[in-house]
């Protein structure tokens, strides 16, 4: 999990249309004029997945039309979304994704008690109120409960007709999403190939569910991006991680961005930084077509 107080002034509204945060985000260039084209592309589902728990909805991502290279098949990734759940941005993560040739599922953390998305109107998380909504429904999100969700998605994301199943599968987390990373590539150490978290809270924990010690039953290769003020709260973090992955023979690469704070990569945060995000998305690119192509 996120601490709350590492979220400074990150704000989001869930009520903007598709149209109007498509147009914002056109206007803005650079990524979003990138995706806009290549997301024309992309085909987008919602979907619902049976779990042990009940059934979870998420959104299903993946190339339009047939692959010459694949015969319409192409790996696939699990995308982890951050304490506020499956929302506007991370569809627009997932047709990204999937324009650059995955199969891509964005489930709700959420849904044994709602469905996305979690937080009608807009959202501060420097308000007490605001990050008081988030209480109850991380609770709903355990250990436990997390490794069936993450076998039951890989499940799913294997049952697919797009999904080469040929080739393995990446997981990627932001912020809370990083720890449940790391336990999907433990459910399913031998699908998941390529695990990337990016300002993952919780990575090490005191506790005997520490998402660090999980690392020797994986067969993953990491890509860790921290964020300058997570480190500087903590700058033992990345070392223990190091030591662990080195430890468990698992190539890792562990980078803090300097300059850029926790929540970096979210667009529609107060704290969003382009130029820091668009270095991240290159490196998952790389990480992927290095492990899963």
């Amino acid at each position: 999990m996120c601490d709350d107080d590492i979220h400074p002034g990150l704000v989001h509204d869930p009520r903007l249309s598709r149209r109007t945060f498509g147009l914002a985000a056109a206007a803005l260039g650079g990524l979003a004029a990138t995706a806009a084209g290549a997301q024309s592309a992309v085909v987008e589902k919602d979907v619902v997945i049976k779990t042990p728990d009940g059934v979870a909805d998420a959104a299903l991502f993946y190339p339009e039309g047939p692959s010459t290279k694949n015969g319409g098949k192409w790996p696939a990734v699990l995308v982890w979304p951050d304490v506020l759940s499956l929302r506007l941005v991370f569809r627009d993560m997932g047709k990204r994704l999937a324009a650059a040739g995955y199969v891509v599922l964005v489930p709700n953390l959420y849904y044994r008690v709602q469905k996305a998305p979690v937080i009608d109107g807009t959202f501060d998380f420097s308000k007490p109120d605001d990050r008081a909504k988030l209480t109850p429904l991380r609770a709903t999100v355990t250990p436990e409960g997390t490794d069936r969700d993450a076998a039951a998605y890989v499940a799913f994301l294997d049952a697919q007709p797009q999904t080469n199943k040929a080739k393995k599968i990446g997981v990627q987390g932001y912020c809370m999403g990083g720890p449940l990373s790391f336990r999907t590539a433990a459910v399913a150490p031998g699908r998941i190939a390529a695990v990337a978290t990016f300002h993952g809270g919780g990575l090490v924990t005191g506790e005997p569910t520490s998402p660090h010690l999980l690392i020797p039953k994986t067969h993953a290769e990491y890509l860790i991006e921290v964020a300058d003020n997570d480190d500087k709260s903590d700058p033992t973090v990345k070392d223990k991680l190091k030591a662990a992955f080195a430890e468990a023979k698992r190539l890792a690469q562990v980078e803090v961005f300097e300059g850029a704070a926790h929540g970096w990569t979210v667009k529609g945060s107060a704290v969003y930084n382009e130029a820091a995000a668009e270095k991240a998305w290159a490196n998952l690119l790389a990480l992927y077509k290095k492990v899963l192509a």
